[in-house]
């Protein structure tokens, strides 16, 4: 049933909200504040996100920024980072734009440190050329920023503004064949049942898919459900080769890694490292200074890579190393870790290692996915209807590898314009498969949030173009576009190793289980790839997908089986764009690296894939 207004009697326009990290909660609010019906899908508990376990801060540049910093020199670092791939059209707006959504996130409650003047307590992170990172909590700001906004979301709930469905697992997305197949709602389980909700838009705020990987920073719910449900209704998705690995997570014995509902990674942070700790693997050798002159010291992805491939070297691509932090207490005396690590010292003792006299078993984990669904700069995907924030989307903004603390950072820019386009994009248009027309600028929604009055706005110059026109014909259903290049590269998932790859039997692959996904695609498609290893994964992959079909909603109530399908549509995909980029690039690493003679290619090409969209409707 539609809400209406309670001063005009009109229908309301209803976004559905899928996900309770920052972009979807912050989004939620927006929308709710504007007057739109709200509903919020979140398929665990709403603290059950990326965000809440978000140690580092928010990276802006505010009205009065530190000593020497400024917009232009955050745009700088951000393109630096993203190593030549990022769009830098959504990397001003972002940096540009940061200050208002942090003054919205004031007004939902979130309270951000000071220093002992009053004024923000601004931090300095690799990378970034000024002090320019927010936090809440010391070390645990997403935590904080999660908490607050969801201390307002129930009170909205309460007041009636916002409707919060807990622990329900989005299926698929309801498509209106009387549109042109945009997207009109949600199916979804709950306690259960097969449920559905209609909306004039779905906001996709699902976060991303560390849980493809053996050992990942992020929690249980982590599997990729956003971008397979874009993906089956023919969404676009580019950038899915860069996966960001944090270098140093604690390993859990193999049977908590397995239990359904592990949901509490540990990452130990670079400062341990910092302040002494050495790797070691299981013979005691220190081996970091065999593969960098800075040894512990040397920038995150190179760690990461010196630990897969010394593993790799001792024949366990799936096994760890050990963080000796014991140094850290003979040097600088006993209760130093407990002192200036309280947070780590307790989680490490829960976990059953007391590092003070014990080493730590920790191994390169997946943190942040770079890639997922193309939107514009206003969170507009490739299909009508569909709107996509966060991790999820991939606007650009990231590159090839992401810059600390602009993660948070982009789930509220970028959440907070797509609600600009929900409410304004297509107001004018002739039609439903018109072109939404351009939506004001981001400064209306974020004053209307920091409570700081009108702002003028000005329209983009025209409107907004296809994101990709699929030409496709091959009888896969697959395209694969070279942007912004000419024509598609007709392709299908492997079922054929290529040259130099060795036959992957279906046997060798064994019954698929979420486990054995993980192993896969830490041995031959992590932190280390070449093309053999890219193949094979590939092999490996399609023999599963015989038996799983993951192009399918799996006709279950079981949520874990859902889970498993579109982790194993995600790692088909991330596979084949691992595979077409054969060069070297950001956190995309490959041993193999090379161009043919005589071919340069050009490190900020994306490739871009679609589904054919004549299948979406057979």
């Amino acid at each position: 049933m539609r809400a209406e207004s309670p001063t005009d009697g009109t229908a309301r326009q209803r976004l559905v909200v899928v996900g309770s990290g920052i972009a979807g909660l912050y989004s939620a609010l927006l929308a709710a504040d504007a007057g739109a019906d709200v509903v919020l899908l979140t398929k665990g508990a709403l603290a059950d996100s990326n965000t809440y376990y978000a140690q580092g801060g928010i990276s802006a540049v505010l009205d009065e920024p530190a000593p020497g910093d400024t917009v232009a020199a955050h745009i700088a670092d951000t393109l630096k980072a993203g190593a030549g791939h990022c769009n830098e059209e959504a990397v001003q707006v972002l940096c540009t734009e940061a200050r208002l959504d942090i003054a919205g996130l004031e007004r939902y409650g979130v309270l951000f440190d000071l220093d002992h003047d009053g004024d923000p307590a601004l931090g300095l992170e690799a990378a970034h050329s000024a002090p320019r990172i927010l936090h809440t909590g010391g070390d645990a700001t997403g935590a904080g920023v999660a908490a607050a906004l969801i201390r307002t979301v129930l009170d909205y709930q309460a007041a009636g503004k916002i409707q919060v469905i807990g622990h329900a697992q989005v299926t698929s997305l309801s498509l209106g064949g009387d549109q042109g197949g945009r997207v009109v709602g949600a199916n979804f389980l709950h306690e259960g049942r097969h449920l559905g909700v209609h909306g004039d838009s779905v906001l996709l705020a699902t976060g991303g898919a560390g849980q493809l990987f053996a050992q990942t920073t992020n929690p249980a719910v982590a599997t990729a459900d956003g971008l397979a449900l874009a993906w089956r209704v023919g969404a676009a998705v580019a950038d899915l080769e860069f996966f960001q690995f944090h270098p140093t997570c604690m390993v859990l014995p193999e049977e908590a890694r397995e239990a359904e509902g592990n949901n509490d990674p540990l990452l130990i942070s670079e400062a341990v490292r910092g302040e002494g700790a050495i790797l070691v693997d299981a013979t005691g050798h220190r081996f970091m200074p065999d593969y960098h002159p800075d040894a512990e010291l040397a920038p995150r992805d190179v760690v990461s890579r010196s630990i897969a491939l010394h593993l790799a070297k001792l024949g366990d691509p799936n096994g760890h190393v050990f963080l000796d932090a014991t140094v850290i207490e003979e040097q600088r005396g006993r209760g130093f870790l407990a002192k200036r690590f309280p947070t780590l010292s307790k989680r490490t003792l829960q976990a059953g290692v007391d590092w003070r006299t014990e080493l730590v078993p920790v191994a390169p984990a997946a943190h942040y996915w770079m890639g997922g669904v193309v939107t514009d700069l206003y969170g507009r995907t490739s299909v009508p209807g569909l709107l996509a924030a966060g991790e999820v989307a991939c606007t650009g903004v990231q590159g090839a590898n992401r810059l600390a603390s602009n993660s948070l950072l982009e789930g509220l820019v970028f959440g907070r314009r797509a609600v600009e386009a929900f409410l304004y994009g297509d107001r004018g248009a002739t039609g439903p498969l018109a072109p939404a027309l351009p939506p004001r600028t981001g400064d209306r929604l974020a004053s209307s949030a920091a409570g700081s009055g009108p702002h003028a706005t000005t329209a983009l110059s025209g409107p907004l173009a296809p994101l990709e026109e699929d030409l496709s014909t091959n009888p896969g259903g697959w395209a694969l576009v070279l942007d912004p290049v000419p024509a598609p590269v007709a392709w299908e998932f492997e079922s054929l190793p290529g040259p130099g790859a060795r036959e992957v039997s279906f046997a060798e692959a064994g019954v698929f289980s979420r486990g054995a996904l993980r192993r896969l695609m830490t041995a031959k498609a992590g932190v280390l790839r070449d093309g053999v290893l890219i193949r094979e994964a590939g092999v490996a992959l399609a023999a599963w997908a015989e038996d799983v079909l993951p192009l399918n909603v799996p006709d279950s109530s079981d949520i874990r089986e859902h889970e498993d399908a579109n982790l194993l549509l995600a790692a088909q995909l991330l596979v084949h764009a691992a595979r077409e980029r054969r060069a070297s690039l950001g956190a995309h690493y490959r041993s193999d690296s090379w161009e043919e003679p005589g071919v340069v290619e050009d490190i900020d090409k994306r490739y871009t894939m679609s589904r054919k969209v004549s299948l979406v409707h057979d």
